[in-house]
C-alpha cells in the first residue's frame, strides 16, 4: 500500500484535483477514497484494465516562489489523485464501469469540484547512484 512505484516510459498520467464541500474534512472522505483506489487497483490493475500505479496527495499550502513565474497567490485546499495507465482508453473504460462509478459517486457527494486531466509522459529520470 505504501511501497515505491515504478513506471514504464510512455505511461499516461491522470491528474485529478478534488475540492471538498465546505465543512467536509479528509477524514470524512478517507474511506471513500481508499475504497475507490482499492477498486481501481484490484479490478483494473495490469492486464485486467491497464492501471499501473497511483498516489493520493494533500495540498500542503506550499507555493514555490522559485518555481513559479509571475506573482504567486495562495491556492485553495485540495487533494490530488494521481494515477498512471497504459492508455487513456483503458482509463476511460474503467471509469465508465459500474464497479468504479459506484465508488466514485460516494466521493462525489462530498466534493464541490473534481477535475481529471490526462498527460503524456515526455521524460522521466532519477539521479545516478554515486
Amino acid at each position: 500500500m505504501f511501497d515505491p512505484i515504478t513506471l514504464p516510459y510512455g505511461a499516461k498520467m491522470l491528474f485529478n484535483t478534488v475540492k471538498l464541500k465546505p465543512g467536509v474534512t479528509f477524514e470524512e472522505v478517507e474511506l471513500a477514497v481508499g475504497e475507490m483506489c482499492n477498486v481501481v487497483k484490484e479490478t483494473y490493475g495490469g492486464d485486467k484494465g491497464g492501471f499501473l500505479a497511483g498516489q493520493v496527495f494533500k495540498f500542503s499550502g506550499f507555493v514555490s516562489d522559485e518555481g513559479s513565474l509571475g506573482k504567486t497567490a495562495p491556492a485553495d485546499e485540495h487533494y490530488a489523485i494521481v494515477t498512471y495507465w497504459r492508455s487513456f482508453e483503458e482509463h476511460e473504460k474503467s471509469h465508465a464501469d459500474k464497479i468504479f462509478t459506484s465508488k466514485f459517486e460516494v466521493l462525489a457527494t462530498m466534493c464541490s469540484e473534481t477535475k481529471e486531466l490526462g498527460y503524456d509522459m515526455l521524460w522521466q529520470g532519477a539521479p545516478d547512484d554515486s
